[in-house]
C-alpha cells in the first residue's frame, strides 16, 4: 500500500495573528516548522475576504516550498481573481472549493455537477499551466464523475461529515465512513488521484487512513489547536505516526 501523505494547512496561524492585527504568529514559521517535522506538504486558503491567509502569505509560501522543493496547495474559489493570482504563481496543486462570505469555515463540497461550465475552463487553464488541480467534493458519486468530465486529476473528498457525526457520537458515523470508502473506491476506479480533508483530528483520522485509495490527508484546524498544548511538531509527528499506523495495520 502506497505512503500516504500529510498536507499541513496553515490557515489558522494566520487567523490567530490576524485577530489582532499583529505580524505575528508568522504563517511561514509554520510552514518551515511543519515541513522539518514530516509534512508532505503545504496548503493554504486565500480567500475572497481574505481573513486568514494574505496576498503577501501567498507570495512568501510560493518562494519557500519552491526553494525546499515542497508541494504547495493553494484552496481557491472559482472566480476570475483567484485564477489570476494561482496562474501568477503556479503552485503545485490548485484545490478548487465553495466560498460563502458569510460561512464560518467551508461547508460543503464544491457543486461540480451545477457548475460544471464554469469550473472546466479554470480547469484546463491550470492544467495547460503545470498545475495540478483537485475538486473539493462531498462523498457522492455524481460529484467524482463531473470532477472526472471537467478535467481534473484529483477530488479531495470531504470528511466533515464524518468527523462531526463521530464526535456527535452518532449512530451515522458508520454508514458515512463507509460511504468515503465507497467514493474513494470508484474515484479511483475511474482515474482519479483521490484526497481527503476537513475536520479531522487524532479520533478520525485513523480510520480514514486506513482507506487504501486515498494518496494524501490534508488536516489544518485540528493541528493548529493542538500546537498551542504540545508544539507544532510534536502535533505533526503524533498525526504522522497515526495514518502511518493506520496503513500498517490495513496491510498486515
Amino acid at each position: 500500500m502506497n505512503r500516504l501523505r500529510l498536507g499541513v494547512n496553515i490557515d489558522h496561524v494566520a487567523t490567530i495573528r490576524n485577530a489582532r492585527g499583529a505580524t505575528y504568529p508568522d504563517p511561514m514559521r509554520a510552514a518551515e516548522m511543519a515541513m522539518a517535522a514530516g509534512a508532505d506538504g503545504i496548503t493554504a486558503h486565500l480567500r475572497e475576504d481574505r481573513r486568514h491567509i494574505s496576498d503577501a502569505d501567498m507570495d512568501a509560501l510560493a518562494l519557500i516550498t519552491r526553494k525546499r522543493g515542497i508541494p504547495l496547495n493553494f484552496e481557491m474559489a472559482v472566480t476570475a481573481e483567484m485564477e489570476a493570482i494561482c496562474l501568477a504563481h503556479v503552485p503545485h496543486a490548485a484545490c478548487l472549493v465553495p466560498e460563502r462570505r458569510e460561512e464560518v469555515t467551508t461547508e460543503g463540497g464544491l457543486d461540480v455537477v451545477k457548475g460544471h461550465n464554469a469550473i472546466a475552463p479554470t480547469v484546463r487553464r491550470f492544467v495547460e499551466a503545470g498545475i495540478r488541480v483537485s475538486c473539493f467534493v462531498d462523498a457522492d458519486l455524481d460529484q467524482v464523475t463531473a470532477a472526472k468530465s471537467v478535467g481534473a486529476q484529483v477530488v479531495e473528498l470531504t470528511t466533515g461529515p464524518y468527523c462531526d457525526a463521530v464526535r456527535d457520537r452518532s449512530p451515522d458515523a458508520p454508514r458515512l465512513l463507509e460511504k468515503l470508502r465507497a467514493t474513494a473506491a470508484e474515484a479511483h476506479r475511474i482515474g482519479l488521484e483521490v484526497h481527503a480533508g476537513h475536520g479531522m483530528d487524532y479520533e478520525t483520522a485513523k480510520p480514514i487512513a486506513s482507506i487504501p485509495e486515498l494518496m494524501e490527508l490534508n488536516i489544518g484546524h485540528f493541528l493548529i489547536g493542538e500546537a498551542i498544548f504540545v508544539g507544532l511538531a510534536p502535533a505533526i509527528q503524533r498525526m504522522r505516526a497515526l495514518m502511518d499506523e493506520a496503513r500498517a495495520e490495513r496491510a498486515a
